[in-house]
């Protein structure tokens, strides 16, 4: 039985589409035809972009409500997001292959936590701070929403990062029109249920998937969108900076990485390993994040190769809806297909694989790709270089902790990164010397009380914490006498 919706959420209400043409979902593990949702067309994204329009320009709507009365509103939607919960994580985990294992926190628990954060942050911080001047008088300083935000989300964590953008923008008061990516549409539907239950106003929230970057470029250059709030790939990231930067639009922009995994030559392998495979491999290395460039001690080298050899042989590949899977299926024979071009680069490069490197014996239906591990690599190498988004990782040699420090940052980008080490002050010197947005010592767990976000060719902006309020809110100075 396939799940299919014949409407899109705008205005408050389940609106009939402006064409027929639908976008057809399939199951990365099973290739089977699970669900479809409407392809919304450029009349579909106006007519999305002027009910918010309007919800935001209502003198006493949205934007005007007190941070109290937004709050109650967020708790509400936060307690529905919740209810949710296990089918937002299995229309993900089937859609894009995301291990159920892995869904549950950051699909399933994590729109609702950062709902009730943004809630709670709003209702401690004061909308208004009075300053003396300098001269005479006084200056009144607030903080206002910035106005109707274009959210722009991609397919391998569609939940979490919808929430790093939706649950700040409404808790400043702005409005939002969604644009999903066309490969996980059909959790976007429950938003829209979500939302509608908990009475969020009408044009308040709006989701609108397309199919092709057609409707999401329309929606960054619409003139009544103010802010475009994009996630995805830095070449799409550069396409959506040039057009805002035409248009004196905001923007924020959390795009690839490449991030380096620094193993110090004191670390303790074996305690170390357990932990790896989230800040190595998680979803499949489809994750922006995660450190896929391992940096070894050259006198230590054959033994981390080894050690990420038993660790990638280790995890069971399957069903993404098996709970005991690890490793699921990529999220189309698209990406399939690019991963496995970048294996035989690498090899055709001189690296050489330890494991892995193809697809696993039994599993004929769906997406899937082995666990990969390369050794003999250089951080000139193509696969060194260049964002694979798949379950590769390249082990490179180092000299000394200033060698370390100058591979990691000598990359195009600048996302995350771990260090590892048993001298934890040791691991943060370190880690204070990495050009990069965020950096986990001896782990990598995404703080959402703190700001994340990318230097480089990694984006620009930040997201989650204070910081990812303030980026819905524009500052304005009243000097009084």
């Amino acid at each position: 039985m396939t799940i299919d919706y014949n409407q899109l959420f705008i205005d408050g209400t389940w609106a009939a589409p402006s064409s027929a043409d639908k976008i057809a979902v399939y199951s990365a593990s099973t290739e089977e035809l699970i669900g479809s949702v409407p392809a919304g067309q450029e009349a579909d994204i106006d007519g999305a972009v002027a009910a918010a329009r309007r919800a935001f320009d209502d003198p006493t709507g949205w934007a005007h409500w007190t941070a109290y009365e937004r709050a109650v509103v967020l708790d509400r939607f936060a307690d529905e997001l919740l209810t949710r919960s296990p089918e937002f994580v299995q229309r993900i985990s089937a859609q894009n292959g995301m291990p159920v294992r892995i869904g549950r926190k950051s699909e399933g628990l994590v729109p609702s936590m950062l709902t009730r954060y943004y809630a709670d942050l709003i209702r401690r911080t004061p909308a208004e701070e009075t300053r003396p001047s300098f001269i005479t008088g006084s200056t009144l300083v607030r903080k206002e929403p910035i106005g109707v935000v274009g959210a722009i989300v991609p397919w391998n964590f569609p939940q979490s990062l919808t929430f790093f953008k939706l649950s700040p923008a409404l808790a400043a008061g702005c409005t939002v029109v969604l644009k999903p990516s066309s490969q996980t549409v059909l959790d976007s539907m429950l938003i829209g249920e979500a939302a509608e239950a908990a009475g969020l106003p009408a044009g308040v929230l709006n989701i609108v998937p397309g199919s092709g970057r057609g409707a999401g470029m329309h929606l960054v250059n619409h003139p009544d969108v103010d802010k475009v709030a994009f996630t995805g790939s830095t070449d799409a990231g550069r396409t959506i900076a040039e057009a805002c930067g035409r248009q004196l639009k905001q923007v924020t922009l959390e795009l690839g990485g490449k991030s380096a995994g620094i193993l110090l030559d004191d670390v303790d392998l074996a305690k170390a390993m357990p932990a790896m495979f989230s800040s190595t491999l998680l979803n499949q290395g489809q994750s922006c994040f995660i450190s896929t460039r391992i940096l070894a001690p050259r006198r230590r080298y054959a033994e981390v190769v080894d050690a990420f050899t038993m660790l990638a042989r280790s995890l069971p590949i399957g069903d993404a809806l098996d709970k005991s899977t690890a490793i699921g299926p990529l999220a189309s024979a698209a990406q399939r297909d690019t991963v496995e071009s970048y294996i035989a680069k690498g090899v055709a490069e001189g690296g050489r694989i330890t494991t892995g490197g193809g697809r696993p014996k039994g599993l004929d239906r769906g997406w899937f790709v082995e666990p990969t591990i390369f050794a003999d690599v250089t951080n000139d190498a193509t696969i060194a270089r260049e964002e694979i988004f798949g379950p590769v990782l390249a082990v490179i040699p180092y000299d000394d902790d200033a060698d370390a420090v100058r591979i990691a940052n000598d990359s195009d980008y600048g996302l995350g990164g771990t260090v590892w080490t048993s001298d934890v002050e040791r691991g943060k010197d370190i880690a204070r010397r990495v050009r990069t947005g965020s950096v986990g010592v001896n782990g990598y767990t995404m703080d959402h009380g703190a700001p994340f976000g990318g230097v480089k060719a990694s984006g620009l902006g930040r997201e989650l914490g204070p910081e990812g309020l303030a980026a819905y809110q524009q500052l304005k100075s009243i000097y009084v006498p």
